[in-house]
Formats: structure tokens, C-alpha cells, sequence
């Protein structure tokens, strides 16, 4: 194992994320507000999004769609070393290299919100020549950091032509069945803001929406829900507690036995 490795999580610039790690670990983010370049140097990343599950495999890249729900885990390789790098490219930066090469894409993207891709020997020089910046600096200009992310779409278009629809699609999530999409995605831990935005609503037209489907608030909805599901993998499905809390949508397992408690009048261990 090379000495010089250690565990970090560093973002440079909000645009490069660089994690390292030697165990496995839970991402804490759940929500994809921009797209994602990622490429997998070692290690393992298990993905559960809105629409299944993949796995992020060394030596492959993944491009990400914004505006998405996503839980990661992080597993090490054999050799017990983690690593991969994410470059975040937001609607700013794809706006602006539109209007630099004169791209004018006005067709919705309708496709696959996660891509698995071959990177190819430019893409992977590029995530190698990313390296020195992640594991030696602190920071670096935004400057450099521009010169960077637009070197990742042009290796992107150049790679494949058509992802054009796909990067350069700024139309907002168009409104959909909201009992559909909470009851499948209601163990996200998210703010109610996120939920508003993906069902395609303003916060205000979302409560209200939410109070005619449901007939309660969202957040107490979203309490019952999580409390109902982590009650039936530990009584039914014989799970753990600290196998389930982060899974049903609780960010800590205080807060998951405090609530537990208080709904059934038991902790969750109790009920085993």
C-alpha cells in the first residue's frame, strides 16, 4: 500500500470531489443537484438511485443526470484502498460552454439518468492528470478549476457526440404523480425543498398537493412511513436496527431509536 495515501474526503473548487477511504462507508448527500463525472481508480461503489441499483466497478466511469435521488456505498478493494473522483458540472458551466461553441440544443433529454461508459485512454489521462491536484493541494483556482470541467465536456462530446441532449438539457422535472414517486422514494433523507422540486412543484403547490394525497403534512408523513418500514425489517425481516436506520431515511441512530420509542412505545431492539 503506498505510505503517501491517505483517507480524505477533499472538494476542490465545488467542482472536483476526491475521496479516499480504507472501509466501507455510507455516502451522506442524497440528492444529485448537477451532473456527475465519476471515475472508479479502486475500490467499489454501490449505488442505489431512483430507478435501481449499479455498481461503479474499477476502471469505469459514470455520468450522472442532475436533479436525482442516489445512496452510495463506498467498498474498498483487497488491498483495502478506496478511491475514485467525481467532477460536478453545473448548468453555469454547461450554459457557458454552449455559448462558447455555439450550441444550440433544444431537444429533452429522455434516456437513462445513469450511464455506465468505456472511458477510453483521453478520459482516463484526464482523471489521472486530476490526481496530483486531488492528493497534493488544498485547493485550486477557478481558473483552473474552469479550464478543468470544460476539458471534461469536451472529452465527454468527444467520446460520444450524442450526449448533447443529455448535458445540455436545462429544463426543469416536469410535474408527475406525486403519491407514485413518495412512495418510492419516501426513504430518502432529503429536505421537503427536494421532493418539491423532482415531483415538478414550488414548495407551496407541493404541501398542498401533498395534504390532498396523503391528508397530513409531509414531514410527519414521512416520519410515520420511515417508522412503519424499519418496524416490519426488524419484526418481519429479523434486521438490526444499525443495519436499517440509515436505509429507511434516518440520518442517525439516536434520532432512529428516539422516534421508534415514541411511535411504539418500545426501542427497536425491543421489539427483537
Amino acid at each position: 500500500m503506498n505510505e503517501k495515501i491517505i483517507p480524505v474526503t477533499r472538494v476542490l473548487e465545488d467542482s472536483f470531489v476526491y475521496s479516499c477511504t480504507f472501509g466501507q462507508q455510507r455516502s451522506h448527500e442524497q440528492f444529485v443537484p448537477y451532473h456527475v463525472l465519476a471515475f472508479q481508480f479502486s475500490g467499489e461503489t454501490h449505488i442505489q438511485h431512483q430507478n435501481g441499483k449499479l455498481i461503479l466497478k474499477k476502471g469505469q466511469l459514470l455520468l450522472a443526470q442532475k436533479n436525482q435521488l442516489a445512496k452510495s456505498i463506498k467498498i474498498p478493494a483487497t488491498d483495502k484502498v478506496y478511491k475514485i473522483i467525481s467532477v460536478i458540472i453545473t448548468d453555469e458551466a454547461l450554459r457557458q460552454y454552449a455559448l462558447d461553441n455555439s450550441i444550440h440544443e433544444n431537444k429533452n433529454y429522455t434516456g437513462e439518468k445513469n450511464l455506465l461508459l468505456k472511458p477510453g485512454a483521453l478520459l482516463k489521462s484526464y482523471f489521472q492528470s486530476l490526481l496530483p491536484y486531488a492528493e497534493q493541494s488544498e485547493k485550486i483556482s477557478k481558473r483552473l478549476a474552469a479550464i478543468k470541467t470544460n476539458e471534461a465536456i469536451e472529452l465527454l462530446l468527444h467520446l460520444n457526440p450524442s450526449l448533447r441532449s443529455f448535458l445540455f438539457d436545462f429544463s426543469a422535472p416536469y410535474k408527475i404523480d406525486l403519491e407514485k414517486f413518495m412512495l418510492q422514494n419516501y426513504h430518502y433523507n432529503v429536505p421537503i425543498e427536494h421532493f418539491a422540486k423532482l415531483t415538478g412543484r414550488s414548495l407551496a403547490a407541493f404541501k398542498r398537493d401533498f395534504g390532498h394525497v396523503f391528508q397530513t403534512p409531509p414531514r410527519k408523513w414521512l416520519q410515520e412511513k420511515r417508522l412503519a418500514e424499519a418496524y416490519h425489517l426488524i419484526q418481519e425481516k429479523k434486521r438490526k436496527p444499525t443495519e436499517i436506520y440509515l436505509e429507511v431515511g434516518f440520518k442517525n441512530l439516536s434520532h432512529f431509536y428516539t422516534s421508534f420509542k415514541q411511535k411504539f412505545g418500545v426501542t427497536p431492539a425491543g421489539i427483537r
